[in-house]
């Protein structure tokens, strides 16, 4: 199953809310991100990654929040999350 639109019901994998624990990125930003994505590529088949721009701290930058979901599941399943400033290298145009 691939999931082209917006995704609301999920299940987040204790690596997931570790690594969201880790870096800082709480269950809300990630919830924001699945509800509306600026960006919804496929990673490999049976994985899809969504996206979104944010800005964050003072002053601002901009950063890209990443979610690996598992979407060849019944449910599909959070595997990692994260944030980087490397918007450019993983934003397709």
């Amino acid at each position: 199953m691939t999931i082209k639109t917006p995704m609301q019901d999920y299940r987040l994998t204790g690596h997931a809310r570790l690594e969201m624990e880790r870096r800082q990125i709480s269950e809300e930003e990630v919830a924001r991100v699945l509800a509306m994505p600026e960006q919804i590529l496929n990673y490999r088949p049976g994985r899809t990654v969504y996206q979104s721009k944010v800005d964050m701290g003072e002053p601002p930058k901009s950063y890209l929040i990443r979610v690996f979901v598992d979407v060849d599941r019944d449910l599909p399943e959070i595997v990692t999350v994260y944030r980087t400033s490397k918007v450019e290298k993983y934003w397709s145009e």
